[in-house]
């Protein structure tokens, strides 16, 4: 396969397989408690991590201002340090938190607080500009998404920003956004257990990229089954939008495994691990796609990476797959 792909209408060249930098923000919650982050992380692993994927290839790399309020765009920052031209770095804003506490508290979707969360990104990141820039609130109000796409092609003339998009699973919000002529991407949720053909047909329609958050079903395709899950881990208390994962905390939700378990040797096949497979299924699923796995060690950072030179799956494998989970 190619190796690289387009950030849609954006003309900019992304690795086929991006990195998500969630994970790597460590702890942080909502108001009321609920875990938001993946745990406790490592700094200096993380920073090994991002710096080992650059070698590997990897050239686009997602994160948020949220993740780890503030935390993992300072770290991605600081792995990238010189190497900040060899990439294209997306962030998103929307949500609105204090770093002291490191909790969510809300969200501003206006105009003033999109700029002022963009300067402070690009502090962050120690960078002069974003070359993707995504609105954080899923379900945001359509028109003041309006306002927003025209504040992000101001961004644009300014300088800050090279494109934007929407991360939501609503395709008919991502097609506000994608009336901007500088909108490049929807970011949603598409993995082999959860498709999304009508952002898919969307994304073919308008010229958008397929940006892929939960490619790995946060972890249960990369082989994770069971045990206790730390406190800090949004896993062990999933919140009703995080699917697959036992509500009482007791780990992987069995109906979710036995659908893993139904495609495993599909996904296993031609010498790939269980997370390799997954991600070979989503660029066999549209020239669009462009997934995002998190990741917290350089052993991460290594298998997602060896994914790229297997390719993806074939026609064949993709309509096996089809059959054994009944769609």
């Amino acid at each position: 396969m190619t190796t690289t792909r387009t950030l849609g209408r954006s003309g900019m060249a992304v690795s086929a397989l991006g990195f998500g930098c969630w994970a790597i923000g460590g702890e942080h919650r909502m108001a009321d408690g609920q875990p938001v982050g993946w745990g406790k992380v490592d700094d200096d692993e993380s920073v090994r991590a991002v710096r080992r994927a650059l070698d590997l290839g990897v050239t686009f790399f997602d994160t948020a201002d949220s993740y780890g309020t503030g935390h993992s765009e300072e770290i991605l920052g600081r792995a990238l340090g010189k190497r900040r031209d060899d990439v294209v770095l997306a962030t998103k804003w929307g949500n609105v938190f204090d770093p002291d506490t490191r909790t969510l508290t809300g969200t501003d979707d206006t105009p003033q607080y999109a700029r002022r969360a963009l300067t402070a990104s690009l502090r962050r990141l120690g960078t002069d500009h974003v070359d993707l820039y995504q609105l954080h609130i899923s379900d945001a109000d359509p028109d003041r998404a309006a306002e927003l796409r025209d504040t992000c092609e101001e961004f644009v003339r300014e300088g800050l920003v090279r494109a934007y998009g929407w991360s939501t699973d609503d395709p008919e919000r991502a097609a506000v956004f994608a009336e901007g002529p500088h909108c490049a991407a929807v970011q949603h949720g598409l993995n082999v257990l959860q498709d999304a053909p009508r952002t898919l047909a969307l994304c073919e329609r308008l010229d958008l990229a397929s940006v892929n958050r939960s490619p790995l079903a946060m972890g249960l395709l990369a082989g994770r089954r069971g045990g206790t899950l730390e406190a800090g881990d949004i896993r062990s208390r999933p919140p009703a939008w995080l699917p697959g994962y036992a509500t009482d905390g007791s780990g992987a939700d069995p109906r979710w495994l036995a659908r893993i378990d139904a495609v495993r040797d599909v996904l296993t096949s031609d010498g790939r691990t269980l997370a390799q497979g997954a991600l070979a299924w989503l660029w066999a699923r549209s020239p669009r796609t462009v997934p995002i796995p998190g990741f917290r060690t350089v052993a991460q950072a290594e298998e997602n990476a060896g994914a790229i030179e297997k390719g993806p799956l074939t026609v064949g494998q993709v309509a096996e797959i089809d059959r054994l989970l009944g769609r």
